[in-house]
């Protein structure tokens, strides 16, 4: 793997700074939000999804809609995915309508969703085989960063496929990083979401533990996020927790699925996981109960039932934000 190269974020990419046109398909919480930068940016922009009602607000943008995800393929320069799973993603790409028949040689297929490594990997030689290019390009940070253009884009995938793109990568995200090959990134973005959901369980555990020493909660998130125990989950996560509205922007049923990527990659690595196997346990666990489509902070719920106390305090946003401040009134 390259040396990761780090570019600073960088203002919305200006109206006719790149005349290359792009399909986006899948409009869920991120491509929805990915899609309407591009297109609020002055992109080409030929969006679908299977559910037609999501692409209201892009279209508003500025973006064009197609029935079919070959419709928004063709004769695009490149052509963005953003699916809910590996699966998905391969389906879309060889199965009925494929994806790539619909797509010229000399495109690129530019990946957003987080996938299994082997899996981009090898779809990217199928494209190869049909001259298209790959850039594998995760995204991390929350999707309220992605509302705002400031989530973090990692790409893998030849540094001249990632400069002719670039600009658009700078109208839909902030820092970019450059980790090499295709199957790097998603390597990266892994680790990752794993990392998050080890944070957000030992963050519950905390704040637990803070309550039932009869803590007050408002002082300890303040505390913890200036202490060397803060992190992002912490201080993103924790408010729509303590606010009790547990609004993540993100399922259980996606969590299962990274997590499940982070656990055949340790075991393909022969990396014992051991304190993030509890957690994607622990969040299987969670699935079952609060069903698939609940945010994956519900995972909380669990922790609260056991402990017989609950993690609510008055002045929390109930929307993840920037930092996860006290309402000002309530500082």
């Amino acid at each position: 793997m390259d040396q990761a190269q780090f570019t600073e974020a960088r203002p919305t990419a200006r109206r006719g700074t790149s005349r290359l046109s792009y399909g986006f398909v899948g409009l869920g919480n991120l491509g929805a939000r990915l899609a309407g930068n591009l297109a609020q940016a002055g992109f080409q922009v030929c969006v679908t999804d299977l559910a037609p009602e999501r692409a209201g607000e892009v279209v508003a943008a500025g973006a064009q809609w197609a029935d079919t995800a070959a419709e928004a393929a063709h004769g695009r320069d490149a052509v963005i995915t953003c699916l809910p799973s590996p699966k998905i993603s391969e389906e879309l790409l060889l199965g009925s309508g494929a994806l790539l028949d619909a797509m010229e040689p000399g495109a690129t297929w530019i990946e957003m969703s987080t996938v299994d490594i082997d899996a981009i990997t090898r779809l990217a030689g199928v494209a190869a085989e049909r001259g298209i290019d790959t850039l594998e390009a995760p995204v991390t940070g929350g999707v309220h960063r992605a509302a705002n253009g400031t989530i973090t884009v990692l790409v893998g995938g030849r540094e001249e496929v990632l400069e002719a793109h670039r600009p658009a990568f700078e109208a839909m995200c902030g820092p970019l990083f450059h980790l090499g090959d295709v199957g790097a990134a998603s390597t990266i973005k892994v680790i990752t979401n794993m990392l998050a959901f080890d944070h957000l369980i030992a963050a519950a555990e905390a704040m637990l533990l803070a309550k039932k020493a009869g803590l007050d909660l408002r002082q300890c998130y303040e505390v913890i996020r200036a202490s060397s125990g803060s992190s992002v989950e912490f201080e993103s996560v924790m408010p729509v927790i303590l606010s009790g509205t547990f609004d993540t922007n993100f399922t259980m049923e996606l969590a299962c699925k990274d997590l499940g990527i982070a656990m055949r990659l340790g075991r393909k690595l022969d990396v014992p996981l051991k304190l993030s196997e509890l957690v994607d346990q622990l969040f299987i666990e969670g699935r079952e109960t609060f069903g698939p489509s609940a945010w994956t902070a519900n995972i909380v719920k669990l922790m609260e039932d056991t402990t017989g106390v609950a993690l609510r305090a008055d002045g929390f946003p109930g929307v993840m934000t920037e930092g996860g401040t006290l309402d000002d009134q309530d500082k």
